[in-house]
Order: C-alpha cells, then structure tokens, then sequence
C-alpha cells in the first residue's frame, strides 16, 4: 500500500514547483516509508510514497512504459494481477517486473479506459498517457482506498491519497463547506464526494475520471453494486457455497512478499477471515486483538478460542481511557471531523500488527452484506408496519405521538418508543435517515450558531439516503437499506476508518469481503438466508460452524466499539470539559451553552449524550488543527 500525489496544469503547460511536490508527498509518508519516487514534465507532476508488498525489488514508481508514453502512480493491491498478466502476454506484451502497477500500465494499452472493468483489487492510481495529453484517475469499486482532488482558481488541478497532501498547497482556499459539517454531525463522517473544504472533493467509490487540457473533468461509474442471479435458497447448500467462495476470496487476498496476519477481535466476521486463513496458510499466523476493561465490550475470551482452535499467534493489547494521546492525534489521521469512536481501538490495533506484520487482513464488510446490524431488523418491521396504513393517517397518528411522547434516554430500551413512532410517521427514507443518524434535525440546529444554521439552511442529511435508495436495485426494504449502507456507511466511515488509522501505522489492510464478485453473490441471496427471526448473518454463521465455535457464532453482537458513555462520565469527561474551559474554536460555530448542558447532563446521568460529546471533541480537534483560519462561505448577496 502506498500514497499517491500529483499536480496538473488544466490550461497550459506550466513548469511544476518541485518543493510543492516534494510538500506533498512528504504530507503522506507514512503512507509509504519504504521509498518516494517524482516525475516533472511541463504541466504535470507526479509523486508516490512506497510501502513495499509485492515485488520488492523492481516495483519503484512513478512506473513508465518502455518509451516513456505512458506512467503511473498507484496505491493498492490488484488480486487478478496474474491472471491479467498471463492474458496481456497471451496478447503480445511484455513485462521488466512482478508487480502489480505494471499490470495497469499494459492494461492501459490494451484496453485504454476499459481497464478498470478488468482489474480487482483495492486501489487508486492516476494515470499519464503523454500522446494522448489524458491524465486518468480511477478508485476501486467499493471505495477501500481514497483519492481526494481539487481543482484551483488557475485551473491547477490538485490531487492525492490524503487531504493533508493537498493542504501543503497554500493556494487552496480554507473554507469550511457548511454542508460537510451538517453530515458530520448527522452521520458523523462527512459524506462522499464531499469534504471539509468547499473545494476539494472525493473521487466516489467505483468511479474514474478523464482530464485532458482545456476541458472539463469527466467522471463515470464504472461499477455499481448489483445483486448477482442466485439459485441458492437452501440454507445449507447456500451455506457451502457461501464458505467456497470467501475461502477463495481470502486465498486470493494472501498474495505478498511479506508477512500476513489479521485482525481478531473475537466477533463473526474476523473469526471467520482468520479461520480461512489458517486453513489456507501453512505456515504459523499471527493475529491481534484490542480489549477492554469493561466486560461488555472485551471480546478477548472469544478471540482467545479462535486463536487457540487455529493454533495462531495471539498478539493482545487493553485500551484504556486514559491514551489521551491517541484521542489527541485522531483529527490528525484523517484531516477532517471524523466521528466514529472505534478509530481509537482501530488505531491501537493497526499499531499492535504493525510491529509483527506488514499486511493484515480484516472481516469488516459482513455487517452490511449479510444483515447484522440491528438497523435492519428494525427497518424492516417498520417498514410492514408503514404498508399497514396510507401515508397520511401515518403522519398523523404516529407524528403526534412522536411529538407527546416523552424523551427518556435515561428508560429502558421498551419505554423509549419516541423515536419509533417518529419513523412510522415519515417515508421508508427518511425513517432509515433516523435509525442511522447520530443527531437528528432539531438536535443539530440546537447545536448550530445562527451563522451555521444560515449557511446550512434548505439543505437535509436525510435527502441523500433517500437518493440512494431510489437507485438501489432491490426493493425488499432490508436489502435497500444494506445498498444505502454500501453507498454510505461503509465507505464513509468503516474504510475510511480502517485506511487511515492503518496507514498512520505504514499498515496495509485487506478486506476479503468486499471482493467485488462476492459482494454481488451476498446482494442477490434472498432475505431470509440473512435476516430471519430477529437474527441476522444467518447463511454466515451456518457456513462457520465447521470452523468457529457456537458459543462465538449465536451469542448477542457486541461490535467493535468503546464503552464512551462510561469514559464520558470519567476520564474523558475531566479532558472535554477541560477544553470547554479554554478559548474553544467550537464557540465560532456552535452554541456553548448547549455544548455544556450536554456535557453537564451526561456527566449527572440524566442522559447518554456520549456520541455528542465525542462529535464535538473531534470536531474541536480538527479545528484546532486546521481551523484557525478556516471560514464558513460568505452568505449570498
């Protein structure tokens, strides 16, 4: 895994600035510690940060063909390499390396655009095709590595692996998109193809785009999750073949010139990666788990017996409230508010492997193929519920019920049917928004200053689910949700997540789930082999029982996170309140009396507001970090 930068002249044929090129690629070395490498021509500069995987010895970039007409850089891993590399020989060319990158470089020849529909892996790279005067930039199809862009005021355009890359540019304008921070606090990630920044943009998922000088970006999708024709409606039969297939997906994901381990920690998914990995691997694994010191969230005793069943090297480390310094550093790795909590044992875990391992693979993606999440169990009787009654008595009924009902946090979880009457009373949509969201609407414009609230005013988080379930291919509400989920969550906040944290510690992370093909085979598997009976993962922990022990397959999910509502109430809560004492960036752009009450309530046991609190803390850190000079865009005339 590496890090990618670049610079390209969109009007002419400017001489690149070297120091900026070196600034940028210096932003992400941690990326790739084991080499850079530049390329400069009038207009273009190229810039690669390496971590070395496969072909140590021959695999430097930026990679050129033969006469020097077509180079790349590239971050990522292409499992099919070769299998294509044996079709392009079969077809005439030849190959100076073992790498993967030059599989892309020929392929490019070969098929010119079309070679992202041919290569499978994880990646971004961006592509130099000199007599064509194209520079091509593609991203993988469920979004496992990232590439951000701009384009400047002068027609620079601008991209690279990280924000942070694109900041070392000082001409990039520090404007807050007020849109972004209205996802953050309603997602608690900001939502693709946005950023932070009004001018800078994520390249989405499954897409690629064309520049050529003196005309717009074209940006295409070449990929979309679509659910496969599958035969299989017997549990059993589709249980075998569901085993097969993530056995061959891990198997293939083992490709590296140095060590392999995984990611443990004790729950289906990565007992089910690590399992196949012992099986396919005959050499001794290791594998790494994070625990807690609260039980209700330590997992260590189930990894434990995966670890012991395989006979695996069981790295194990606790987390404890008080790694401030971690909780300090997140804003850094990823540049941006980000406000899932679990980055800080992700973060752990990635430095615990990296001390033993250069490659670790991961389980996560089965949450979102085969149903695990509590969501969509709720999504789906609630969306019966809704074909019960038209729209409009729905709205009035359960919308004031909505409104009377009182809110009891505090309660146990049968008394708080606040919130579910709210989502019977709106659309499929908008009732999913709900069970998603961190803060709903009336919550963030309590949170927002009358500044804010201006720049944000017209505009719904919840729109954009909507947006894409209207395109999701099945209407079966679980199977939407999960398409939404695939478009949103996964890609916003869990690989983002796994990416940053793990290549803060020069860690490359696979995740076999995700192979596009078996993505498509668990989209096309009928509801009930996932969700049946208030149970999710069915078909999966069926295809585990020969490998993973039952007590682990059908005990209640616990999921990868931290006991934040506990650390509020202690050590987390003595820091944030800290910070609230001090000259506060979050008092440009949010109401501090709300703030505190906030804090004040959860740390008395009024309400778990922990979620908040940790959108509010990270949120301060970017700031503080970047946010100095920041400014929300002036308001229209």
């Amino acid at each position: 895994m590496c890090g990618i930068s670049g610079w390209f002249d969109m009007a002419g044929l400017r001489s690149p600035d070297r120091r900026l090129a070196k600034a940028m690629n210096d932003a992400i070395a941690h990326r790739g510690p084991d080499g850079e490498g530049f390329h400069f021509e009038p207009g273009l500069a190229l810039g690669h940060r390496r971590l070395a995987i496969i072909d140590l010895a021959t695999g430097e970039q930026p990679m050129f063909t033969e006469a020097g007409r077509i180079g790349i850089v590239f971050n990522g891993e292409i499992f099919n390499y070769r299998d294509l590399r044996r079709v392009l020989e079969r077809r005439g060319h030849t190959f100076r390396t073992r790498s993967d990158t030059e599989v892309i470089l020929r392929g490019w020849v070969e098929w010119g655009p079309d070679v992202v529909d041919q290569i499978h892996g994880q990646f971004a790279f961006a592509l130099w095709d000199r007599s064509e005067q194209t520079l091509f930039l593609a991203r993988d199809r469920l979004g496992e590595k990232p590439l951000y862009y701009s384009i400047l005021p002068d027609r620079t355009f601008l991209f690279a692996s990280e924000l942070k890359a694109l900041m070392a540019d000082p001409a990039l304008p520090r404007v807050i998109d007020p849109l972004a921070v209205e996802d953050f606090f309603a997602f608690g990630y900001v939502t693709d193809p946005r950023t932070i920044y009004a001018g800078v943009r994520k390249l989405g998922a499954g897409q690629c785009m064309l520049l050529q000088r003196g005309q717009s970006p074209r940006i295409r999708t070449y990929w979309e999750p679509h659910p496969a024709n599958v035969s299989e409606r017997d549990l059993d039969h589709a249980a075998d073949i569901l085993r097969d297939r993530l056995s061959g997906a891990v198997r293939s994901q083992l490709v590296a010139d140095v060590p392999v381990g995984a990611f443990l920690s004790g729950g289906v998914d990565s007992s089910a990666i690590t399992a196949l990995m012992a099986q396919a691997v005959p050499q001794a694994l290791s594998c790494f788990t994070i625990g807690f010191d609260d039980p209700k969230f330590d997992e260590r005793r189930y990894a434990e017996e995966v670890a012991a069943r395989y006979d695996i090297r069981h790295h194990v480390e606790v987390v404890s409230p008080d790694d401030m310094e971690t909780v300090e550093a997140l804003p850094g790795m990823f540049d941006e508010p980000f406000g899932d909590s679990s980055a800080l044992p992700t973060y752990r875990l990635a430095k615990l492997a990296r001390r033993h391992v250069t490659v670790a693979l991961s389980g996560d993606g089965g949450d979102e193929l085969f149903a695990g999440y509590r969501r969509y169990l709720f999504h789906g009787r609630e969306e019966s519920l809704r074909g019960l009654l038209p729209a409009p008595v729905r709205r009035s009924v359960f919308g004031t019920l909505g409104r009377l009902y009182p809110k009891l946090d505090w309660a146990p979880q049968f008394m708080r049917a606040r919130q579910t009457f709210r989502e019977l009373s709106v659309s499929a949509a908008e009732g999913y928004f709900h069970n998603v969201a961190v803060l709903s609407d009336e919550q963030r414009a309590a949170l927002f200053s009358p500044d804010l609230k201006r720049a944000t005013s017209g505009y719904r988080p919840a729109d954009l689910i909507a947006e894409h379930m209207a395109k999701a291919p099945s209407k079966d509400p679980v199977s939407a949700a999960q398409y939404v989920d695939l478009k949103t969550w996964l890609v916003g906040d869990i690989l983002t997540k796994v990416d940053r944290t793990a290549m803060a510690n020069s860690l490359e992370v696979r995740v076999p789930m995700l192979d596009p093909t078996f993505v498509e085979w668990a989209m096309g598997l009928p509801r009930p082999l996932k969700l049946s009976g208030g149970e999710g993962k069915v078909v999966l922990k069926r295809a585990l029982e020969p490998l993973v022990p039952n007590d682990l397959l059908y005990r209640k999910k616990q999921g990868f996170s931290v006991p934040l509502a506990r650390w509020f109430r202690g050590s987390f809560g003595d820091a944030f309140a800290a910070k609230l004492g001090k000259a506060t960036p979050l008092a440009e752009h949010f109401d501090m009396a709300t703030v505190r009450k906030l804090a004040e309530a959860h740390r008395q046991g009024w309400s778990d507001n922990s979620r908040t609190l940790w959108l509010l803390w990270m949120f301060n850190g970017f700031l503080e970090r970047h946010g100095r000079s920041l400014r929300l865009p002036e308001p229209a005339a």
